[in-house]
């Protein structure tokens, strides 16, 4: 018999000091990314209260479709503690992780993921799908998001803004390099 008290939602856990702390950590290297030209995402990876690996964006430099910042994280905490494996693990990341990070996160029996900015085109924590949800899975995470959502969800905005500024800025150079080239070949 399913009561009243089954329907409602589950309350999330309340958002630490230490949640922001190591969230602000991830902020710091998704400026990492950013002064690189990668798309601003942080991530980094706590034991114990203790920050032991961190990670930013670098696919395009790297010219590696998995090099996200949970992924660039993960493998430098795998290669710190001698193991594929991280338990006792927690993840901070910047922006909610996709499909491919979540699918890393569970391989390496991480205990927590806190996400800031959910991602409502690729997020695989909830926004399009919830893998950790997923019964069939065998291992299941702690998820907690939107701890400093605005803050990260604002860094990704500034850069994706900056950036239509340049390819606009570009676009009216090129239309005057070639209104410029237009006038001279008509007084030949």
């Amino acid at each position: 018999m399913v009561t009243a008290m089954d329907t409602l939602p589950a309350c999330p856990p309340p958002i630490t000091e230490a949640d922001l702390q190591h969230m602000r950590a991830a902020l710091d290297q998704a400026n990492n990314a950013w002064a690189l030209g990668e798309v601003p995402v942080g991530a980094v990876v706590v034991k114990d209260g203790v920050v032991i690996a961190t990670g930013f964006n670098q696919p395009i430099g790297k010219h590696d479709p998995t090099a996200h910042a949970e992924i660039m994280a993960l493998r430098r905490a795998a290669e710190k503690l001698g193991n594929y494996r991280l338990p006792g693990c927690e993840l901070y990341v910047t922006l909610e992780p996709c499909v491919m990070c979540s699918g890393a996160m569970m391989h390496a029996r991480l205990a927590r993921v806190v996400y800031g900015a959910a991602d409502l085109k690729t997020g695989a924590c909830g926004s399009v799908v919830n893998l950790f949800e997923q019964e069939q899975l065998n291992h299941h995470t702690e998820l907690l998001g939107g701890v400093m959502a605005e803050e990260c969800g604002q860094l990704l905005k500034e850069f994706f803004a900056m950036r239509r500024e340049q390819v606009r800025q570009q676009r009216l150079q090129q239309a005057a390099a070639a209104g410029e080239s237009q006038s001279q070949g008509g007084t030949a």
